[in-house]
């Protein structure tokens, strides 16, 4: 049942979680660069000025996006915990939040330019987070920290980036909890194996 324009008035924060979702949903779909405010405002059951009046249009929903990441991000990854550990618990949440895992694969994939520099201030305080640990011995010294960094996403993504090899590997449904439970596991002894090497 469709809501009338004045309930969906009194109820914003709920307007702007229905936008978020759809947001979400074609982007991870189509790509940022395929996505189109309108197909968004129709997923979300709304008009598509709403959508410049709370995010200034596409652009500020990608943001608003990245930023519901970071807020999720904040909740499960423990930086107090071994890299294993941590690494594992991204390869739950990607399995969990795919679209969010799809969203960033395909803005890498479409868009050549420099990095947003949000994300790219969050990639220098992971890797001088992960130079801290090699300094206290968690991964040996001849490594460089930023490669082990790459890995690391590239690991935390396999499941969204190379589901056909996933399923040729271990004959498992990528979006599968049983699937990402097992590999999240074989990732954190991976890092545990970095540690003692």
């Amino acid at each position: 049942m469709r809501r009338a324009p004045e309930e969906k008035q009194r109820d914003p924060e709920r307007t702007k979680a229905r936008i978020l979702q759809a947001a979400l949903e074609e982007f991870a779909a189509k790509g940022f660069a395929g996505a189109r405010v309108s197909e968004i405002a129709t997923r979300a059951g709304v008009n598509k000025q709403l959508i410049s009046y709370y995010f200034g249009g596409k652009e500020g929903l990608y943001q608003a996006l990245t930023a519901r990441w970071q807020a999720e991000e904040s909740r499960f990854a423990d930086r107090s915990a071994s890299l294993g550990a941590l690494a594992a618990e991204y390869v739950r949440a990607n399995a969990a939040r795919r679209d969010y895992g799809r969203l960033m694969l395909w803005r890498s994939l479409t868009d050549d330019g420099p990095p947003d520099p949000a994300f790219a201030e969050d990639v220098r305080r992971d890797l001088e987070l992960l130079r801290e640990r090699q300094r206290d011995g968690e991964f040996p010294a001849d490594l460089d920290p930023a490669a082990v960094l790459v890995a690391l996403f590239s690991m935390a993504a396999a499941g969204i980036a190379f589901p056909q090899l996933v399923q040729a590997v271990w004959g498992r449904d990528p979006a599968s909890p049983e699937f990402a439970e097992h590999y999240a596991r074989e990732v954190e002894k991976l890092m545990g194996h970095l540690r003692g090497s």
